[in-house]
């Protein structure tokens, strides 16, 4: 993942999105992990808790087992 610094947060993209900033970037800020749209920084972000998001990242690994 390739690392953005924001003041007070570093915001992480994955190596696999190439330089189109066609992806997503995350944060984890202590309690709580934010997801934002890399084509709009300054935009909404989504935040969900440790189990939420292990859940999600749980979910994605195992459908890309399936692929």
């Amino acid at each position: 993942m390739g690392e953005i610094a924001t003041p007070g947060n570093l915001w992480r993209r994955s190596s696999h999105s190439g330089g189109d900033n066609n992806c997503v970037e995350v944060v984890g800020t202590g309690v709580l992990i934010t997801v934002r749209d890399s084509k709009d920084a300054k935009g909404g972000t989504l935040s969900f808790g440790h189990r939420e998001w292990q859940a999600f990242v749980d979910d994605i690994c195992r459908h890309s087992a399936l692929s």
